[in-house]
């Protein structure tokens, strides 16, 4: 009897659910912990201290504070860990955690682990996030000694270490907390440096499936059609992206004006591809001209690939709705992509990503505009639009915000975090009915 009522007493939450209370939980881990004597120098508020957090676990890079000079060493470790748990994803670590402890997992450990990284059966959710681990600590390892080496010449190895390892894992992670007031600025000319933590952020958002598929196969024609599709997208977003902003800021003296060409391209690169999702400026980004800006919010609302640090709507579901158009424009009966169809479905489920995420900025936006009337619209949107898609990159506003408008922020950057999917999932329970219903014609443009 006794047992019988435990089983009716027992909560029962969703996979999402446990996702959303798991970063909940350490997200006030994170605040407890930053906000203790050990972390910070002088007075650090609770909000602020929550900011931080939040925005580390989220990985997005908004920061109301100089994370350089308000944290201790302690404190900036918190955060560098905050990054990589939030990066690598609460639940990868819950998983492991539970595979380790017990050779067999229950149906509903599957289902979470199935919700967390898209897969759909154990061995593949095994095999992937032990992927997770090993990719990471790889190219963060491989990051650390390249910045370790390259910071030698400014500072000492123990100070050069600690930089390198905190960059390596906020880039990889797509975190874009920077331990400098100017973020990257003052290594714009810095081949070395900017060049490596472009690359360590570009990995971290082409996504672990894809990076353990090119492991794999070791040649395009073995790849899946999905590492195809990611790897063609973002490699043309990339270029495309890096010609017209180098186009729109060559002539900016605030910006590339007054730069050599290699400093141009350099920074023009840098700027094309850190909208993928990572924080980190090594211009001015409130001196950027309006349309560099409108060209880097699209950039950050596509965000990077699936099951990667990035944030977005992700350039998976951006290439299919772009693709979906383009098929039904021309006639076609089904979408194809490198010689497969894709389903109904998954369109639609792009579909519900991009509305989703509109919806969020869109609202995010409204509160700020109420909340701050004397800020410049564009300035608004830049903040909404790196919020919720997590990124982190600012025009210099988010220290001006007041505590309501910071709170708006938070909330956008924890429901980018989840991912719009999951966040339907768990404001909606998907109810099937048998009934049929005839069709009906509804005008369409």
């Amino acid at each position: 009897m006794k047992l019988h009522n435990k089983k009716q007493n027992t909560i029962n939450l969703s996979p999402p659910s446990i996702l959303a209370l798991g970063f909940l939980g350490l997200i006030i881990l994170g605040t407890l912990l930053l906000k203790l004597p050990i972390s910070h120098h002088g007075d650090l508020s609770w909000l602020n201290a929550l900011f931080t957090s939040t925005s580390a676990v989220t990985i997005t890079g908004l920061s109301v504070v100089n994370v350089g000079e308000a944290y201790t060493v302690f404190g900036k470790i918190v955060i560098m860990g905050l990054l990589q748990c939030g990066g690598l994803g609460f639940m990868s670590f819950a998983i492991l955690a539970a595979m380790s402890l017990s050779p067999k997992m229950g149906l509903k450990q599957q289902i979470m682990a199935q919700e967390t990284i898209g897969q759909t059966s154990l061995t593949k959710v095994s095999m992937t996030i032990k992927g997770v681990f090993l990719y990471s600590l790889f190219f963060e390892l491989i990051g650390t000694v390249i910045l370790t080496i390259a910071w030698m010449q400014e500072y000492n190895f123990n100070q050069a270490l600690f930089y390198a390892a905190f960059y390596s894992v906020s880039a990889f992670n797509n975190g874009g907390f920077s331990l400098f007031p100017n973020s990257l600025m003052s290594f714009a000319d810095r081949y070395f440096i900017t060049f490596t933590i472009s690359m360590l952020y570009i990995i971290g958002g082409i996504g672990f499936l894809v990076l353990m598929d090119i492991k794999r196969n070791k040649s395009w024609k073995k790849l899946t059609t999905n590492s195809k599709l990611i790897l063609s997208t973002i490699a043309g977003l990339n270029v495309v992206a890096f010609v017209v902003i180098w186009a729109l800021e060559a002539t900016n003296p605030a910006t590339l004006a007054n730069m050599s060409i290699g400093d141009q391209a350099l920074n023009a690169w840098f700027h094309a591809t850190v909208p993928r999702s990572s924080g980190f400026n090594s211009l001015p980004m409130q001196s950027m001209t309006d349309a560099s800006s409108l060209l880097t919010m699209l950039l950050m609302f596509i965000g990077g690939g699936s099951l990667s640090t990035a944030g977005g709507i992700k350039v998976g579901t951006f290439i299919i709705v772009v693709l979906s158009v383009i098929s039904f424009l021309r006639r076609e009966d089904e979408l194809r992509v490198f010689n497969h169809s894709i389903s109904e479905k998954t369109t639609f489920k792009a579909l519900a990503v991009i509305f989703i995420t509109v919806t969020l900025i869109f609202f995010g936006l409204f509160s700020l505009l109420l909340l701050e009337p004397k800020h410049h619209f564009l300035d608004l949107l830049f903040e909404a639009v790196s919020a919720a898609c997590t990124v982190g990159l600012s025009r210099g506003i988010t220290s001006e915000l007041q505590p309501a408008s910071l709170v708006a922020l938070m909330l956008l950057m924890f429901a980018g975090r989840l991912g719009p999917l999951t966040l339907a999932y768990l404001i909606a329970t998907p109810k099937k009915s048998r009934l049929k219903h005839p069709p009906s014609e509804i005008q369409i443009g």
